[in-house]
């Protein structure tokens, strides 16, 4: 997706992918990953997401990456955390003790600027990308990681029924970006109570742990 798409989704206030209370399969399933209290959880293209203060109050330090510095601004203030914030030409840095946000594009992003993590939990980035980026984004996110093990979160509904994003992706298409890398198991399958925009749909749950 274009930048700007993004930024002006923000600005208007158009969030509507944004959830206002944690994710239930976050809260659900997060344990498949097994990480101690302490363990540091990447979120890619993260927004404001209630999932981040979830993380943070079971004791895990959380990095972020995320496009809208609007979106990281507003997360830091629903938190009530006053970050520090530097800048390395490419990428903004908003942290804390325990939470640190990249802001810029993720393509920008690099291992050593991210730093180890333990595991990624991705809600809002794998299906907020078109079919055409989506290859991209999985070589990128498994060389940013070090194919750090991840919970990944996607929706399946009839795209021909509503545009995206977030698209649908069914379990075909996560079996064929992630198994080269990655041992697959669906963890959680959920009708989404409303649907999504009024679209039936369903939320899954993935477990994907390095070969």
């Amino acid at each position: 997706m274009e930048h700007g798409f993004w930024h002006e989704r923000w600005q208007r206030g158009q969030i509507a992918f944004h959830e206002g209370t944690t994710n239930r399969r976050l809260s659900a399933c997060f344990h498949e990953l097994a990480c101690a209290p302490g363990s540091r959880v990447f979120v890619p293209l993260c927004g404001k997401t209630r999932d981040i203060a979830w993380l943070l109050g079971h004791g895990y330090h959380v990095v972020g990456a995320e496009l809208s510095p609007l979106a990281v601004e507003e997360l830091f203030r629903e938190l009530d955390v006053e970050p520090a914030v530097s800048d390395d030409g490419r990428v903004l840095h908003h942290t804390d003790p325990d939470l640190r946000v990249h802001v810029g594009d993720i393509f920008d992003l690099t291992a050593d600027t991210l730093g180890p993590v333990d595991a990624v939990y991705d809600r809002a980035a794998f299906v907020a990308l078109p079919p055409e980026m989506r290859g991209r984004y999985v070589d990128h996110l498994v060389r940013l990681t070090g194919t750090a093990p991840q919970l990944l979160v996607t929706m399946d509904y009839d795209q021909a029924l509503m545009s995206g994003p977030p698209f649908s992706i069914d379990e075909a298409e996560v079996r064929a970006r992630y198994r080269d890398t990655y041992d697959i198991r669906g963890v959680d399958d959920a009708e989404m109570a409303g649907g999504l925009k009024g679209v039936p749909a369903r939320e899954q749950a993935w477990l994907l742990e390095p070969r």
